[in-house]
């Protein structure tokens, strides 16, 4: 049924895998699926799996991966407190977009980010593949934001930066890791449907792009 490559890197992943990997997987899988409902406890899920592979990131010498599970573990604070509370005029926080403007300022800022530490990295440290790190890294505290802000393009923006993880994960051997990430941009895709039609019910008359 599986070709000889394919079943060699299954058997490859059953080999690498630890406890700790299964359950930053189950994890982060939760959380996805939480969040794809709106959900807040997807913000608790998303904190204990952050903790976890803040070290095992380390442990790969992905050091930006690892520098970018501190900021998660900030985030998920800050994601369930936006979530939990409203805004000054007492209205939920909803779905919203940003305008064209705003994303080419993501975009920006996260290729310049990408290229300045991606040359720290392969010049100064030990970091494997500096700049595909910079990238996911980078790439990941922008949409991670948007998440929290619930900006529906986050999707869009988890499907490239989560394809680009799947490739790094398989170079340092977290083949566990790499399938759950070829899942998320399954997921994300689904994701973005079901956050577009809560868009579609949320903004029932037409509306300006939110900015920020």
């Amino acid at each position: 049924m599986f070709s000889p490559e394919i079943r060699e890197a299954i058997a490859s992943a059953y080999a690498a895998m630890t406890l700790w990997e299964v359950a930053a997987v189950v994890l982060a899988l939760t959380y996805l699926l939480l969040a794809m409902r709106e959900n807040i406890l997807c913000w608790y899920a998303a904190f204990a799996s952050t903790a976890i592979y803040l070290f095992l990131f380390w442990d790969v010498s992905l050091l930006m991966e690892s520098a970018l599970q501190i900021f998660y573990l900030v985030i998920a604070v800050y994601g369930w407190w936006q979530w939990r509370h409203r805004n000054r005029e007492g209205e939920k926080l909803h779905i919203h977009r940003w305008s064209a403007a705003t994303h080419l300022y993501a975009f920006t800022g996260v290729g310049v980010l990408t290229l300045i530490f991606g040359y720290v990295l392969d010049n100064y440290t030990s970091a494997a593949l500096p700049y595909l790190d910079s990238f996911t890294t980078w790439g990941a505290v922008v949409t991670t934001y948007m998440v929290t802000r619930k900006v529906l393009e986050n999707w869009l923006y988890w499907i490239v930066i989560d394809g680009a993880a799947i490739y790094l994960y398989i170079d340092r051997g977290m083949y566990l890791t790499a399938l759950l990430f070829l899942l998320y941009v399954v997921l994300v895709i689904i994701g973005f449907f079901q956050w577009y039609a809560l868009y579609r019910q949320q903004h029932s008359e037409p509306q300006q792009p939110v900015a920020v």
